[in-house]
């Protein structure tokens, strides 16, 4: 499938509104990559897939996730919004026939983290915080460190992660725990 094939379906799945939001991410995505000399265009591609089952209803994010052995963790039944990311990740190998492994986990870690991430899952998490349209206190700051440091940058977006979580009263899942606590580890080894 080339490229415009997947932008022109992306586009048919989105509303305008989202696919502006993908459109901004795969754009970010692609500056940082070429910064921190990762892919560009696979980057790109991954920031225009990211969200690509976001729109599903809760239902079909658990029907799709059951199916495909995604619900070990009871946190995703209470929220099921979380499942959008490993559930396309599911849906881009299914419906596009992408099998790149590195695309494919940048999605499906896209939302929670994890930790040992690799350049392009942080450079797709980070991007998605800190494309133009998004707006809340703390981005710009966040905006300076995706440029100089990705691992800082992951502490400062999962720190702001969690606080939102906590503010919302929202559950945490234990995953993006997990992924902070191993930044913070990196962070102090010298």
């Amino acid at each position: 499938m080339s490229s415009k094939d997947i932008l022109d379906k992306v586009e048919e799945r989105l509303s305008s509104h989202l696919f502006r939001h993908v459109c901004q991410v795969a754009q970010t995505a692609e500056r940082m990559a070429v910064l921190f000399e990762e892919d560009p265009a696979k980057a790109s591609l991954a920031g225009i897939l990211h969200d690509y089952a976001k729109e599903k209803t809760e239902t079909e994010l658990l029907a799709i996730a059951d199916e495909n052995g995604l619900l070990e963790e009871e946190v995703y039944r209470q929220v099921p919004f979380l499942l959008h990311a490993p559930v396309g990740a599911i849906l881009i190998k299914k419906e596009m026939g992408i099998d790149d492994e590195q695309i494919l986990d940048a999605v499906y870690y896209h939302t929670l983290g994890r930790p040992f991430m690799n350049k392009l899952e942080k450079i797709i998490f980070l991007a998605d915080m800190i494309e133009p349209d998004r707006n809340f206190s703390g981005v710009e700051e966040l905006r300076s460190l995706c440029r100089h440091d990705l691992n800082q940058a992951m502490i400062a977006a999962l720190d702001s992660t969690l606080a939102y979580c906590l503010r919302q009263k929202r559950i945490i899942h234990p995953q993006t725990i997990a992924a902070r606590n191993h930044f913070l580890q990196l962070g102090k080894v010298t």
